[in-house]
């Protein structure tokens, strides 16, 4: 029978320390500009992490590897599983109901997923996905990075540990082995957050030498005789001098490293005065003024569900933050509040059950970790399910009603002319996508093939150009980069895409045939809301009409002639979208009876005609110019049937979405427009059938 680890006595300080890290990453997520640091509270966790679990095993008793690898990994999954599944599985079916899938949250579903198996901190720096970036508030699984970061941790540590356990002329090799862990994991800090600062955030690799930190000062502590178990050794003035600096170290990483700078250098700071509070503190009698301050019974509590904190702080804020908001102090003291019920229920419901399960000597360790996997497995698939059934469960507009949000969807188009064949080829670092018609009732005559190019516009246009494809059974050609605008008369915004545009043209080009059409539809105004937050309106006009915009314009018009002219000797008909209506706020964030009255949502739905049709004409004027310099050009206007009032309103009077977000027409919006723009194609290369169809 394989004997536990005796129980080492309870360090109540240590427990107040993971309480300032708790605290002050809750109130880095209410506001940053609070605590600019506060982020460093899970590097105070992962030193505390690395420190506690080499203490836990202090005491164990000489067994073979096997025996030490199952209790470890026993140990730590009933720590560490129970509370996160719970809080996992409960937060996606809270996602479901009322977080409507978008490219806010498109990554949310996987994160989630990956956070089961503490893999998400993988998905997160793959897919590129910043964690100061806004999107992230949006995904209530972005937290979970330091999680499986901590869970990788674990897989390497027992076998570097391993020595420690083996005996006292072993334990030089493991100190060893974890210092040089801790310096090449420092280096590659350093050299990530120059190059790649993505991964250098979210891996072990970069983040090991915090947690080797907490390990070594442990061993340390064990090579000059200090057990981890030793108490009241009596305060002096260096320890006391000591624990006073390590402190304002602390505080210093809070106050004044910048978010973006983490792990290196915005690390450096936290985990130094960690490692001095755990070292200086370390068995002293609680006169220590800063241990007093530790062990209040209310920091120690706090201390106590840090884990939950951690856990559900989050999830509550980012359901917040997609329902009633949280910009207001009731909002905050209302998701703090919840925070801290939830976490206190899941500490004494959840997480301390499976504790006292540690204390039994006959528990069959292989049956825990077998459980565990399990437990896992079963989890993950439900959240499976959970995801979806989202479509009928959620309680949003935006995942019942799909086909009216999601452009790119095909549900109630009708019957038309011909089926939808489509393939996709890879062109440079982007794609195009080819739709065309398939078994035709019948063929239009003479009818051109279309080439798309643009930004996300191109692609908010899918389900209209895949319509048009099947009413004419022509052939079009998508080449859509989302951020990167083509032509968008704004040269501030197309130099980093100028690959995605020259890859573009290239493959174009000598695929196009006289009489072929080329549209290109992109943002070409500053938008006045982006889908995460209200952007600066009088930034927004003056990206316009000042004097520097004018000049920049006039630079543009000239570029895009010179652009346009292979496309004009080829015989290729060149079509711009004039710019639709643009909204203050996203529609599908503020169309549900939980979300209306979030202040993202307080400017409202409509817009002033006159308003729109002032700040889009320096864009009109300077696509009469370039009709007026290469031949062939023409402009689409989607604007009457967008706005066909005084006012301009995102939603129609049945209810329907003409947007999804602040400038991208919906899946409702592109049924709409499908009959107008192949009515102005038709007249455009004069087919007189398509010209006439009937709406």
């Amino acid at each position: 029978m394989i004997q536990p680890v005796a129980r080492s006595t309870y360090v109540p300080h240590i427990d107040g320390l993971r309480a300032v890290a708790v605290l002050s990453v809750i109130v880095y997520h209410l506001n940053a500009r609070w605590l600019p640091g506060g982020l460093s509270g899970v590097d105070i966790f992962f030193v505390i992490s690395g420190f506690v679990v080499s203490a836990s095993l202090a005491d164990f008793r000489k067994s073979t590897p096997h025996a030490f690898f199952a209790y470890f990994y026993a140990r730590r999954m009933l720590r560490i599983l129970p509370a996160l599944v719970t809080c996992l599985l409960v937060t996606h079916v809270f996602a479901m109901l009322f977080i409507p899938l978008a490219w806010l949250s498109d990554a949310n579903q996987r994160t989630g997923l990956y956070a089961f198996f503490g893999l998400s901190n993988f998905f997160l720096a793959r897919n590129h996905s910043d964690y100061f970036d806004p999107r992230a508030e949006f995904n209530p699984y972005v937290h979970t990075w330091s999680l499986g970061v901590e869970e990788q941790f674990y897989l390497v540590f027992p076998p570097l540990f391993a020595a420690w356990i083996a005996g006292a002329h072993w334990r030089r090799f493991s100190a060893l082995l974890f210092g040089l862990g801790l310096i090449v994991s420092l280096a590659l800090a350093a050299w990530l957050a120059r190059t790649n600062p993505e991964l250098s955030f979210y891996m072990l690799y970069t983040r090991f030498w915090e947690l080797a930190g907490g390990v070594l000062l442990y061993q340390l502590l064990g090579f000059t005789g200090h057990a981890f178990s030793e108490t009241h050794r009596p305060v002096t003035a260096f320890s006391q001098g000591g624990s006073i600096v390590s402190l304002l170290l602390v505080v210093a990483g809070f106050a004044l490293t910048s978010p973006r700078s983490y792990p290196f250098p915005g690390a450096l700071l936290p985990v130094l005065g960690t490692l001095g509070l755990l070292f200086f503190l370390h068995g002293r009698e609680p006169r220590d003024i800063v241990m007093r301050v530790l062990r209040i019974p209310a920091v120690v509590f706090i201390g106590q569900i840090s884990y939950s904190l951690y856990l559900w702080h989050w999830p509550v804020f980012v359901l917040f933050r997609w329902t009633t908001g949280i910009e207001s102090i009731p909002q905050r003291i209302a998701a703090t509040t919840l925070t801290f019920a939830l976490a206190a229920t899941s500490y004494y419901f959840i997480e301390r059950p499976p504790r006292r399960m540690l204390r039994l000597r006959t528990l069959p360790r292989w049956a825990v970790i077998v459980g565990g996997i399990a437990l896992i497995g079963v989890s993950a698939t439900i959240a499976l399910q959970i995801n979806a059934h989202t479509p009928q469960w959620s309680l949003t507009h935006v995942g019942r009603e799909a086909a009216d949000w999601y452009p790119g969807r095909l549900e109630d188009i009708g019957k038309r002319n011909c089926s939808l064949r489509a393939r996709g080829e890879v062109v440079g670092d982007s794609a195009v996508e080819i739709w065309s018609g398939a078994d035709c009732a019948s063929r239009m005559s003479s009818m051109p093939r279309l080439f798309v190019i643009g930004d996300s516009h191109a692609h908010a246009y899918s389900t209209m150009l895949m319509m048009f494809a099947m009413d004419t059974g022509t052939e079009v050609y998508k080449y859509a980069n989302g951020g990167c605008p083509f032509l968008s008369l704004q040269l501030n915004r197309e130099g980093y895409c100028k690959a995605f545009a020259d890859d573009a043209v290239a493959d174009m080009l000598p695929r196009m045939r006289k009489g072929d059409i080329l549209f290109l539809p992109s943002l070409r105004l500053n938008r006045l809301t982006d889908q995460n937050d209200q952007t600066n309106e009088t930034v927004a006009w003056q990206s316009t009409f000042s004097p520097a915009a004018v000049a920049m314009r006039k630079r543009a018009i000239g570029e895009a002639v010179t652009a346009l002219a292979p496309f004009a000797a080829r015989g290729v008909r060149i079509v711009f979208e004039a710019p639709k209506p643009i909204l203050r706020v996203p529609p599908f964030r503020c169309v549900d009876w939980f979300n209306k009255n979030n202040p993202t949502c307080s400017p409202g739905l409509t817009m002033q005609r006159s308003e729109l049709l002032r700040y889009r004409q320096p864009v009109m004027d300077a696509y009469a110019e370039i009709t007026k310099r290469v031949n062939g050009v023409s402009v689409w206007d989607p604007f009457p049937l967008l706005c066909q009032d005084e006012i301009c309103n995102a939603i129609t009077r049945d209810g329907h979405p003409l947007f999804y977000d602040g400038d991208h027409p919906s899946g409702y919006g592109n049924r709409m427009l499908a009959p107008h723009f192949e009515r102005w194609i038709g007249r455009l290369i004069g087919d007189e059938a398509l010209a006439n169809q009937a709406p």
